[in-house]
């Protein structure tokens, strides 16, 4: 891979590429520099403002009126807010170039700092769990400002049968930075540095997953075969981090006396136990009639006995290779967003020409792509690694989704804006579906929508079935390693069950499949986060099927649906729309929609 001149921070700054200028972060809505006065400024203003809240409220919470615990909370609103900023511009710097010692370092003293600061406030939890249900509705009965962030409280005191400790939970938030956080950037460090070459050409892991999609066979095979090799040499470091960030986890949710390994997510997720697993068995009771048939499907289209696994994301044999330039996939998205509502295109503008989004593949950039939200009194970023794929383009569409849900919300504040991850998928899916279907009825041919359809089917599959099979992954590994220790094999074998489960009889597994574990970062970062796309997609299709039915209004209660961020339940939500999440015909309403997709293209083949 040759060099890539690295990130500056100008608005006006590009990357040339083959597919046009990509437009690159510019980061100075946050900070100008890492030596900017105003975020030593800001640093200097949190820890006094950590330790002035503390010497003002701790201990004192239960006897608040009602407006001074508005004024309490309003004030740890602020705190957030400004640690968010400063977290916000560290974390950025380092996903552009995590190779980069500097910005390691910066990231590593901001986050030690932040910690130790915010350390006097872990009372406050502790605090408002203690209050008696009677007091908290009298002070929300009698302040309305007050009451807006009732489910903040509600949330918060979700967790009171699993609260330890006043000097405990000091301990766990001191040690945070030498725990999992640590580990998360070795993981982070390590897949980045990760160097694998095919064909003579060393690439990164971007580059290298990015073959698995070539035309060529022998090039996705090279690539898969590359990195099989590269992920066993590393497989123990990976094991490790696995075995310890598990470990730390079943520590601390025994002490909780959490339930389940899964507990802390759902409650995080404010969603109950019973829904999740209602979408999980309706997700493996359907791979049948979805991804066995597909892949079937797909096999017979390829002319193989057999697929393997380097041809699970191949572009189909009728499929003419295309690349989108970045101002066609510009043009494509917002087009596809104006046609639903022109709100949407109009938030979505300046993403395009702020330096909003990082789009190009780079030495040390973190794979993948997100959409980070920051802080309300700034805007998300966007992180792409474009290639110039058909998919990239959806993956645009899917990122900007999520980047016009952060703003919505947004009006909500620092402390209500952030949705739960079962509903932080809605918006970017949903645009995801709008950009799918504007291109599917420009389809020219018949030939040309059964390629769009049969891509688009892929996408569900792996959003759907492939983050279900994961889920399922996690469940047994966090269920293992409570009996002891995993090797490596223990994890692989784990691994293929679940593999060889939700794809179906038209996959064999080469040797070395059983590693590919190893680069999931979800597992890493957030334990059970995976079924929130499912969850999200799920969602989203059943949501899209009253959009097509002609709801009446549909597009206002959308956007406000946006706009309550994580102020309301999933119930709320999506009572307007005449959904339910917890009924469990909904799940089969949002898998119906991919079934029907793959009955269009059986329907194709006679």
């Amino acid at each position: 891979m040759r060099d890539l001149p690295r990130p500056v921070f100008d608005a006006n700054s590009t990357q040339a590429s083959d597919f046009g200028d990509l437009p690159v972060w510019d980061l100075t809505d946050l900070y100008t520099a890492p030596d900017a006065p105003e975020l030593s400024r800001d640093l200097d203003w949190l820890e006094q403002a950590c330790a002035g809240f503390a010497a003002d409220y701790e201990g004192k919470l239960a006897e608040l009126s009602a407006d001074e615990m508005l004024t309490c909370v309003q004030r740890h609103e602020k705190i957030d807010m400004i640690q968010g900023r400063i977290m916000s511009f560290a974390g950025l710097r380092y996903y552009q170039q995590t190779t980069d010692p500097d910005r390691a370092k910066f990231l590593s003293d901001c986050q030690d700092r932040i910690t130790t600061f915010s350390t006097p406030l872990v009372f406050f939890t502790l605090e408002i769990n203690r209050i008696d249900d009677e007091r908290l509705d009298a002070l929300f009965a009698a302040n309305a400002d007050l009451a807006r962030y009732k489910p903040i409280f509600d949330r918060l005191r979700a967790m009171r049968p699993h609260q330890l400790s006043d000097e405990l939970e000091k301990f766990l938030h001191d040690q945070s930075v030498v725990g999992a956080s640590a580990w998360n950037k070795l993981f982070d460090e390590t897949i980045a540095g990760l160097a694998f070459t095919v064909d003579g050409q060393e690439l990164g892991i971007e580059g290298t997953l990015n073959l698995l999609s070539d035309p060529d066979r022998a090039a996705r095979e090279a690539a898969a075969r590359e990195l099989a090799r590269v992920f066993g040499r590393n497989v123990k470091l990976f094991a490790r981090v696995h075995n310890t960030l598990a470990k730390e986890k079943e520590v601390e949710d025994r002490w909780r006396k959490m339930p389940t390994p899964q507990t802390g997510r759902h409650l995080a997720n404010h969603v109950e136990p019973e829904v999740v697993e209602a979408l999980r068995n309706a997700v493996v009771k359907a791979y049948p009639r979805l991804s066995h048939r597909y892949y079937e499907l797909k096999r017979k289209w390829m002319g193989l006995d057999t697929l393997q696994v380097w041809d699970r994301n191949a572009p189909l044999p009728m499929e003419e290779t295309k690349t989108v330039n970045w101002p066609d996939a510009q043009a494509l998205v917002l087009d596809a967003y104006a046609e639903f509502d022109p709100q949407m295109a109009d938030i979505a503008k300046p993403f395009f020409h702020k330096g909003w989004i990082d789009a190009g593949v780079k030495p040390g950039k973190a794979p993948g792509a997100f959409a980070h939200p920051t802080v309300t009194d700034v805007h998300p970023y966007v992180m792409l690694n474009y290639l110039g794929k058909p998919r990239d383009v959806m993956t645009l569409a899917h990122e900007l989704g999520h980047g016009v849900h952060q703003v919505l919300a947004a009006g909500q504040g620092e402390l209500l804006s952030s949705t739960p991850l079962t509903l932080a998928e809605t918006a970017s899916v949903f645009g995801e579906m709008l950009t799918f279907r504007k291109l599917l009825g420009q389809a020219a041919s018949e030939t040309e929508k059964k390629v769009l359809l049969a891509g688009k089917v892929e996408d569900m599959i792996n959003t759907v079935v492939r983050q279900i099979a994961f889920y399922d992954f996690e469940c047994k590994l966090h269920d293992a390693r409570r009996q002891g220790e995993l090797t490596p094999d223990d994890l692989g074998a784990l691994w293929m069950s679940v593999q060889a489960e939700s794809l179906g009889p038209a996959f064999t597994f080469m040797d070395g499949y059983e590693t590919f574990w190893a680069y999931i970062p979800h597992f890493v970062h957030s334990p059970f986060y995976v079924y929130a796309y499912a969850f999200g997609d799920g969602l989203v299709n059943a949501l899209y099927a009253v959009y097509e039915e002609g709801d009446a209004g549909f597009q206002a209660k959308y956007f406000e649906m946006l706009r309550a961020g994580g102020s309301k339940h999933h119930k709320e939500l999506l009572a307007p729309f005449g959904l339910d999440a917890s009924d469990p015909g909904f799940w089969d309403k949002g898998l119906g929609m991919i079934a029907g997709f793959i009955d269009e293209l059986e329907g194709m083949e006679t």
